[in-house]
Formats: C-alpha cells, structure tokens, sequence
C-alpha cells in the first residue's frame, strides 16, 4: 500500500515526481514548517505508481495515444471530442483492488486520528504541475464536501479522468510536454470550511508589478472561486515586509471590495455549490482583522524564505473553529522567472477617443483589435488572433483562447481573478472588472484597450496610435545630481519603483485627499454639528465602518503615504503637507461649509497660513497624526515632511510649534523637515529660513508667478511666464547660494529641466543636490542632466598651458 499512498507528514519536495508539485509542496509545508505554527490541513496522496497501474490494468495506453493521434495540432478543432472520449474512458475504467485499498486504508486511517465527522477535499496535481518552469494552475479538477469512502474513490476517478480536460491537454501541447509521461496524484485533505468562514489567495510580491517588499493578500466570504472566476470583487491587504520583520504593524494598505457574493455547498440532497446574496453588513465588513493579516503574512515570509522564491499561496478560514490555513503553496512564475536585465517600456497613446468603458487595468501597455464578444469557451473558434476577447469573466476553461487574444476584457474580476493571473502569464494587455463591456461595446467593433496610466484600464472607441519608447535601465548612467519623482497616485508607486529615480522629491497629499478621502478633514472633524442632510449622508456612506469620523481621514492618508514609501523604501520619500487653495478645499465633501470665499485662493488662505489657524488647526492635525502613523506605526521613517508656501519666519515658527504639538518633531527618530521655496521672501532670507527647516525644495511654477507678477493660469500672459527669465534664475541663484552657505539639502521641483536642456545645466552648474521630474519627463531629465554634469566638468577642468620651447 505504500507504494500507493503517501501521508503529509512523509513528503516533502523530494518527491515531487511520485506526487506532483501541489501535493509535495503540501507535504513539504505540514512536516518542515508546522512546527512553525504554519497550519496545514492533514491528509494523504496517492502516488504516480497509483496512476499508471490504473491506465495499465485498464489498458487505456493505446487507446488514448490513438485519440491523441487525430487532434487537430494546428487549430485545435476536435479539442473538445478529443478530450471528451478520453474522459470517458478514464470515467468508464475500474480503480485497481490494490489502490482500492490503499484509498481505504488512508480515509481509515484518518477517521481514526480525527473522527468521523469531517469533510475531504479531494485535488488533482499533476507531476508536472507547480514546477517553476511549468505552473498553470488550475489545469485539472478539484472535488470539495466530499463524505465516505465511496464518494472519495468516485472523486479519486475523476480527478484522474481530468489529466485530460480540454485545457490540460491544450497546455502539455503548448509546454511541448508528452502526455503519456506525465502522471496524476491525487491529494485527500481535511476539508477546511471556508464555506462559513473565507477564502482567498496569497502573493509575496506584488503580482501587477513584481514589487517583491510586499505581501499581498486577497479574500472573500466562502469558498475561493467566486476570486478564482473572478465573480466579485475581493478584499485586499498590502503588507510591507522589511517593517513586518522588525515587529511593526506593517499593513500599509486596506482596500474593501464589495464581496456581493458568497459560495457556499449545497444543502444534502443537492450537490455542489451555490452563491448566495452576501448581507449588506457583511460586505462592508473586512474579511480579516488586523492581526489575522499580520498572522497570514509572517507565515508567507517563512514559506517564501523556506522555498528561497516568491510564492503564490491559498488560504482558507474555518468558520467553526475561526483557524486560518494555508491550503497550497506553489512558486510565482511570471515576474520571478524574467532574468534579463530590467527593461522599461513607456506607452503614450498620440490620440484619445471616446471612452467606451473603464475597469482595473493591467500590464502597463496598449492593444488594439476587433472586439470579439464570447459568451463561453465553447465559441473559441469566432476569436481570431490578434482580435481583443470581451467576456462576462473567465475561468481555466478559457486557457486555450487566451494566448490568441490581443488584450482581455472582463465584466467582472479584480487582480487575482483567473483572467488577471491569465494575463499576466502570457503578457497581454487586461481590463478587468470593466462592469458592462459586454453591453456597450459591440462584437466586431474597433477598440483600444489602454493600461499605460496606472491602475486604470480604458476601453477606447477606434483604432488610435499610441507611442513607445524602450529603455534599457542596467546602462543608463545615474548622475551625481539626484534625479527624484514628483508622485501623488500610491496606485502607480509600485510600478515607479523600478524606475532610476534616487526617491520621491514631491509627494502631493492633495490626489490622496481628492481620490480617497473626498472629505473635508473639518467636515469630519464637526460631523455631528453639520445641519446639511445631503453632506452628512455623503459623508456617512463613505464613513460608516469607522466609528470615529477623524480615523477615516487619518488611516486613509497615512496608507495613501505608506504605500508611496513602501515602494521606495529606504530612499527620501518627501511629503508635501496639503496645499489646497480654500475653492479646491471647498469641492470636496462639506468643504463649503468650511471654506472662506476668496477673490484670491491662489495668494490667499493656502499652505502654512492653514496649519495654525484656528479655521483649520484640528484638520491639520489630522495630517500630522497619518504622518505620525506612518513613521512611527508603521516603520517608514524614510518619510520627509515638507511645508508649502511658507510666507514669513514668524511663520514658519508657529508651523514647526503646532507640529511639535501633534507629535512631529524635527530631529526626533530623525525627523527632517522641508520647505517649498515658492515666494520671493523664502529667497531673501533663505539662509533664517534654514533655522527651522532641514532641506529647502524649489516650486519653480509659483516662483516664477511670483517673481514676474504673472498668473501661471493665464494664456494672455503665457509668453511671459518663462522660468528661463533672468529673474527667475537669479532668484534660483540665490537660493542655492544660501542652501550651501548653511549646509542645507536644495532641490527643484518642475518640468523646466527635462524641456530645457540649458535649464538643467544652469541648475547643475550652480550646485543644486536634486531635481524633481514627473515619471513621463525622468528619462529625459536623466539625459540632461548628464549632459549638463559633461559639460560643467568640460568647463571646469583647466586649460593646458604649452611652454614654448
């Protein structure tokens, strides 16, 4: 019987061959990990002896090979029958006496260590299966609620007869595998019921961009494949790992999805599953407390240091007994298997049209094509290559259409749904999660689908050009002038990470409090004074899993901010306190109940003038407590503050007082605060300024505004607003001047060194510690300033001297 099944507690790695990476990888979890509290459930596999004694004794060796002899190779169009036939025959077979027994010896083997109440779940894994060169998952089948011996050799025969689904045989093709040299093991496991508790998956990167400092972890109610199938938008938690290994609370970021769904197992007589309507209550419920994501990503790190690779990982929670589990565990294929150098390609659509639909975008490219709407895998044969799939969502049923497609468009889906994973693999282009497509876009139709702007996909209307350019980052020279991101979107900081950018030289708080928050922090902080019905409404919506209206504020920025670190960790990441003038204060939610009305806004109530102010001294507050979190809570000490337009000295003392009151203290656990260099009066007395602040960064545009006297805004005077003006540049000069004079770090902020090269050069000439570019303009700002450091050098190196003879 040993020769026919094998416990957990005898497998590991070694044995991938006999049972297949899934089961190997489960053994190797239970018996070199458990004694690390990592909990796996128990069970058994049987072995690829097991699988081909079954197709010997069955003699099913040639009459399969004979199927496999009329597939259509080309275009795959008797998959369907091929695959079917050999179904049935494998379904039609006897299992052996012997594996009869060995079946039965492991299910009694178990009722005697755990009772006879449980409920098995029954998987598939092929040897082949979960090696890191070939890991599609989800090729064979699963059987999950299963009770009594007999259901469970009734499920073993299945799980053999599904080495041969459709898509199995259509992958071994694609890997160039020889389908009679790859077996089936079949793993028996104590069932966990995720039915009553979650599901979900577990990546220890992230699996948009590869990021590797972070876990993500992604969950709904029930069972795991309304994620799979991606049926509804899951719960997700990003964890930053080298704060999670220093102790810290290291969940940098919370995102509920809707969860509108829940699948659970049938009530006997019935069998299967079945989705119910999730409660309201529970879908605005995470799925996970804090300390069970804290739980899950300390386990993940032991496993992905234990198989010294990214892992992709599913876990489960038992809703009797609230246990979490780690269910499979199997090496991340598509960003650790690149091993070129790190090659960044940038996509700038040339055009834009009407935009048909919009969803979660991923790939960070273009594509274009016919639209093609399938209703099931069962119409492959309408898509032709190179046309873009829309579909309702997609399951592994669809792997053998996915690689034709030139971009995948779901309804439904979010980033570890099936057809997202998919994509990924292959590298296509994705929208998922896109609502209606189905309905509003129409078969045969010319679309664009675009993911180059971050976490959003667009759906465009017509076949628009877009632009690429390709750069090679192993060769680009770094200068000894900083080059540094100006970054507001925490979405695309993962992605950004891998450009060459020495940190963040501008982080904007405002597109985190626009996107996020959407709250005014005094409308929050007032909330039970507010008499406006409509506001107060809006404002409960967005608030109402938060007890405390001032947390929401506060644990939403300090992830937007925690994110944008993360992802640049252990680089500067300088933080620009809000600089909202009071009429974009006053568009967000309440914000006209709070706001001043101002002739003015852009040289009235704005910047340092708000933090002290009794009109908005305890929405400030709230600023410095998300800071606080951040590098305090969460371990991101890498967090600069800086001050906008900061107009006196008088000012800028108060400023760093009320900080120093809501607990953020220049030089305390190395605290460094900055100031924007905006008004001609930050020039002037720079080297007084350099008191109170650490760095100084310059804000070119409203320098320039306000050195000439030129409203930025305006196109009548849009020939005079030119940072170029001697002026502007004396004012630069000077400025750079004093920063050296007191040792303090001097930066820009601004496109005018990427569009200037004579700009970048003056820059560089006169000394300044860094430059601040958009991520679209970095490469371009490199370039210069390269150019600008050769030709300073050039200029600076002595002339020779010839002695005449």
């Amino acid at each position: 019987m040993g020769d026919y099944i094998k416990y957990f507690d005898q497998l590991g790695l070694e044995n991938i061959d006999q049972v297949g990476g899934k089961n190997a990888s489960l053994g190797e979890l239970y018996q070199k990990l458990g004694h690390l509290e990592i909990k796996v459930p128990y069970g058994f596999a049987t072995t690829s002896e097991a699988y081909w004694d079954f197709i010997t004794s069955n003699k099913l060796k040639v009459p399969i090979d004979k199927l496999l002899g009329q597939l259509d190779r080309k275009n795959f169009s008797n998959l369907e029958e091929t695959g079917a036939e050999i179904r049935e025959l494998l379904l039609k077979a006897i299992l052996p006496d012997k594996l009869v027994q060995a079946i039965e010896q492991g299910y009694q083997f178990m009722v005697k260590k755990f009772g006879s109440s449980f409920s098995l779940a029954v998987r598939s894994s092929a040897t082949a299966e979960d090696l890191p060169q070939a890991s599609f998952a989800g090729q064979q089948e699963s059987y999950l609620n299963i009770s009594g011996v007999d259901h469970l050799l009734e499920s073993c025969q299945k799980c053999y007869a599904s080495l041969f689904t459709n898509r199995a045989i259509k992958y071994r093709e694609d890997q160039g595998f020889d389908h009679m040299k790859v077996a089936l093991s079949v793993g028996v496991q104590l069932m966990v019921r995720a039915d009553k508790g979650a599901s979900g998956v577990i990546f220890t990167l992230d699996p948009d961009s590869g990021f590797d400092s972070v876990i993500h972890i992604a969950g709904v109610w029930g069972l795991g494949e309304n994620i799979v199938q991606g049926t509804v938008n899951p719960d997700e938690f990003y964890v930053f790992k080298p704060t999670l290994k220093e102790g810290k609370l290291a969940i940098i970021s919370h995102r509920l999805g809707s969860k509108v769904k829940t699948m659970v197992y049938a009530d006997a007589p019935a069998v299967g599953t079945i989705n119910l309507d999730t409660p309201v209550a529970q879908q605005e419920q995470y799925i996970l407390s804090d300390d069970e994501v804290m739980t899950l990503s300390k386990w993940s790190l032991v496993i992905e240091e234990h198989y010294k690779c990214p892992m992709d990982l599913e876990w489960a929670k038992d809703g009797n007994s609230n246990e979490l589990y780690i269910i499979q565990a199997r090496p991340e294929t598509v960003h650790s298997a690149k091993t070129d150098g790190l090659k960044i390609t940038t996509y700038h659509l040339s055009e834009k049209s009407q935009v048909l639909c919009q969803g979660i975008g991923l790939g960070n490219k273009i594509a274009k094509g016919k639209a093609r709407i399938l209703n099931s895998p069962k119409e492959a044969r309408k898509l032709k290559s190179g046309e873009v799939l829309i579909t309702r969502l997609t399951n592994p049923d669809w792997d053998p259409i996915l690689k034709k497609a030139a971009a995948i468009v779901t309804d439904q889906g979010g980033r570890t749904s099936h057809a997202a994973i998919v994509a990924r693999e292959v590298g296509a282009v994705a929208v998922v999660a896109a609502g209606n497509a189905t309905e509003v876009i129409k078969d045969g139709q010319e679309i664009t689908v675009s993911c180059a702007d971050g976490d959003i996909g667009l759906i465009y209307d017509g076949l628009l050009e877009w632009k690429e350019d390709a750069i090679d980052v192993d060769v680009l020279r770094q200068p000894k002038t900083k080059p540094m991101l100006i970054l507001g979107d925490p979405q695309q900081a993962f992605k950004l990470s891998f450009y060459p950018a020495q940190g963040i030289g501008l982080m904007r708080l405002e597109f985190v409090i626009n996107n996020s928050i959407r709250i005014h922090p005094m409308a929050l902080k007032n909330f039970d004074q507010i008499d406006d019905w409509d506001v107060k409404n809006s404002i409960e919506r967005l608030t109402h899993h938060y007890p405390n209206k001032e947390d929401y504020f506060i644990h939403k920025l300090a992830e937007g901010i925690a994110t944008i670190a993360a992802a640049f960790y252990p680089k500067d990441v300088i933080v620009r306190l809000s600089d909202f003038k009071s009429n974009e204060y006053a568009n967000l939610i309440g914000g006209k109940l709070f706001e001043p009305v101002e002739s003015n806004p852009m040289l009235g109530f704005r910047g340092a003038s708000r933090y002290y102010h009794e009109r908005y001294k305890e929405g400030f507050a709230m600023e410095c407590k998300a800071l606080k979190m951040v590098r305090e809570g969460m371990g991101l000490e890498n967090v600069k503050v800086m001050v906008p337009f900061c107009r006196t000295l008088t000012e800028a003392k108060k400023v760093v007082d009320t900080m120093n009151a809501y607990g953020l203290e220049r030089g305390v656990d190395d605290l460094q605060l900055y100031m924007m260099i905006e008004v001609p009066s930050n020039v002037i007395l720079a080297e007084e300024f350099a008191h109170y602040f650490d760095g100084f960064s310059i804000g070119s545009n409203d320098l320039t505004q306000l050195t000439l006297g030129v409203d930025r805004d305006s196109d009548l005077l849009s020939d005079i607003f030119d940072v170029n003006d001697p002026a502007v540049r004396k004012m630069i000069r000077m400025v750079i001047a004093s920063a050296k004079k007191t040792n303090t770090e001097v930066g820009l902020c601004g496109q005018a060194p990427s569009d200037y090269p004579e700009f970048a050069q003056f820059l560089v000439r006169h000394g300044i510690d860094s430059i601040s570019f958009n991520p679209d303009a970095l490469f371009k700002g490199i370039e210069n300033i390269n150019q600008a450091e050769e030709q300073v050098s050039k200029a600076d190196k002595p002339k020779s001297i010839t002695t005449p003879s």
